[in-house]
């Protein structure tokens, strides 16, 4: 997995954890959804990679 990837993936993960933090504490339910459907993306993007690169070896 390259390095920009990696970067790629911990920004959007941690954007996901900040939303839904911030949906957490306004109550709004849904700003708190796409803040875990943004780190479920993030996880599964970063699975993808890994597993890529156990086939690269």
């Amino acid at each position: 997995m390259g390095i920009d990837d990696k970067i790629d993936n911990a920004t959007e993960n941690t954007a996901g954890k900040v939303k839904e933090g911030v949906g957490r504490a306004t109550d709004d339910e849904r700003l708190e959804a796409e803040g875990r459907n943004d780190q479920a993306a993030a996880n599964l993007k970063q699975a993808g990679e890994k597993i890529k690169d156990a086939f690269k070896s």
